[in-house]
């Protein structure tokens, strides 16, 4: 399995969006959902993404967390690195913002306590709160890590601005920002290309559109199906060697709610792509 760095942790090339284990009305079974995070470190995946407000609604906040540490603990796995976020609340199944440092403190404290472990790996602030100075959370941020709470921490859908504010308040600690991108959503290309320029890792969420355009990306993205249909492999892996190809801090974190789609995510850091398809790929 090919290799990335996220601060000063190796991890696999591809992670494990558990998002759609926990979130989707028709989600898995709690244990075949086990399975699929149990398929994912089988294919040698060591990075796992998760949040507190990964639920179908209030009543069942932190199930993701609950689940995936279930997960690690029965399949007595290699060390993995779990990324979750904090930020994001949830009334009923709307989803709210809460950025402020007290709330942040706490939502900590609740994914320390769901995930079983006494500092998190990567702790990442969900989504600006327009009613919280990002400079508030930001430190926030940097007091958790002070405290030991967490190891790492990285922002999520920031702009240009907010990662570099983040940078000089949170300092060497901050290592990764998670910002939507994929075939067919590209607007955080500058935020990547300035995640590259600082060695920053960029963890593209829903890397295939989204749950729900996952399934028509072989239509969406003709492109990518045709060099698809060149290599004998799946529209999905196709998409995920790209995202690799960006550049070497790119570590996609596809969702999966199947065995066999962890399966043949992971084969995507395996596949090379000829200079004249990522150069078709890109310009689609």
């Amino acid at each position: 399995m090919q290799q990335r760095r996220i601060g000063d942790v190796q991890v696999s090339a591809i992670g494990l969006g558990a998002m759609p284990l926990s979130t989707k009305d028709g989600r898995p079974p709690r244990d075949e959902a086990i399975g699929v995070v149990h398929a994912a470190l089988d294919a040698g995946l060591t990075l796992i993404d998760t949040a507190d407000a990964y639920a179908r609604d209030e009543a069942e906040f932190g199930h993701n967390e609950e689940l995936v540490a279930e997960a690690l603990r029965s399949h007595g796995s290699p060390e993995v690195l779990v990324a979750t976020k904090g930020g994001h609340t949830r009334r009923g199944t709307d989803w709210e913002l809460d950025g402020s440092p007290a709330y942040l403190r706490r939502a900590c404290e609740g994914s320390l306590r769901r995930l079983g472990v006494d500092a998190i790996g990567l702790y990442q602030y969900h989504r600006p709160d327009p009613a919280t100075p990002w400079e508030d959370s930001m430190g926030a941020l940097r007091g958790l890590v002070d405290d030991g709470l967490v190891r790492m921490v990285g922002v999520s859908n920031a702009d240009i601005a907010q990662i570099d504010i983040a940078r000089s308040i949170i300092g060497p600690a901050f290592v990764s920002v998670q910002n939507q991108f994929s075939p067919g959503w590209r607007f955080s290309a500058d935020e990547l290309a300035h995640c590259a320029g600082h060695g920053l890792a960029f963890l593209p969420w829903s890397p295939f559109g989204g749950v729900g355009a996952a399934g028509s990306l072989g239509t969406t993205a003709p492109a990518f199906a045709e060099v698809a249909a060149e290599l004998g492999v799946s529209v999905h892996r196709v998409a995920l060697a790209w995202h690799l190809a960006q550049a070497d801090v790119v570590v996609p974190i596809p969702g999966a709610s199947r065995r066999e789609s962890v399966e043949d995510s992971a084969a995507a850091a395996g596949l090379a792509l000829t200079a004249d398809q990522l150069a078709r790929l890109d310009a689609s």
